[in-house]
């Protein structure tokens, strides 16, 4: 099974940080951000396809053909066009089921299992979240399956978050890809995903976290450090 990793940005947010290196290889407790994702994979993927553009010859010096017994191939995302633009470059080589992930995130090894476990629905990793910000908001239909991920400014309104996770399979690339709102340049790999469910009358599960960090800004960074450390602790405890 693949995994791909949406790796390809400078992350603005991050200031100066991201000068001479990019998000995805930003240091946290002495790891890069993206090889926390690669920890993180599950024995079931083989080849991990990182879509890389921004600086990509620091992540592709690092991390090499291989990396820890797995093979990792490279597609360069010239024009960044967004998230389901990222996908879209790496369809010729995608094959059967596959997890999409962003690089930059942290995410669980027992989340990542969860979300690439066997079935045929897709799957979105989802996260009650007290306040949304510019998270995705996640909207359920009456069975419990996502329904809508409405992008944006949420300000403090609380909800169910999106963790840009998901399990998909090459059915996607039978569909368009949708732009994130009309008349924007970029195409929105959550708006693409939910739009190609309700045309291929495939269900989106959501599967539940309470371990997400997402790290948008430089604060992100020193406030995930935090929690890796008390996990950290607790497990040495337990």
């Amino acid at each position: 099974m693949q995994a791909v990793i949406l790796a390809a940005g400078r992350g603005t947010r991050m200031d100066e940080l991201t000068t001479a290196v990019p998000k995805p290889m930003l240091d946290l407790r002495g790891k890069s951000l993206l090889q926390y994702k690669l920890d993180a994979l599950p024995e079931m993927i083989d080849e991990v396809i990182l879509i890389v553009g921004y600086l990509s010859a620091v992540i592709k010096k690092h991390f090499g053909e291989s990396f820890e017994g797995r093979k990792v191939r490279y597609v360069e995302q010239g024009k960044l066009d967004g998230t389901a633009g990222a996908l879209w470059k790496a369809r010729d080589v995608l094959r059967g089921r596959f997890l999409v992930m962003n690089a930059d995130d942290i995410y669980s090894a027992e989340d990542v299992l969860a979300v690439a476990a066997p079935g045929d629905a897709w799957r979105l990793l989802v996260q009650q979240k007290e306040h949304l910000y510019r998270s995705g908001s996640v909207e359920l239909d009456d069975e419990g399956y996502v329904s809508a991920i409405v992008e944006g400014d949420h300000e403090d309104r609380s909800g169910l978050g999106s963790t840009n996770m998901f399990l998909l399979d090459d059915r996607l690339f039978s569909q368009p890809m949708v732009r994130i709102r009309e008349g924007y340049p970029e195409f929105g790999l959550p708006q693409t995903v939910v739009a190609a469910s309700r045309s291929l009358g495939i269900k989106i599960e959501p599967v539940y976290t309470s371990t997400w960090i997402e790290i948008n800004s430089p604060r992100d960074l020193v406030y995930a450090a935090q929690i890796l450390a008390e996990r950290e602790k607790h497990d040495t405890h337990h």
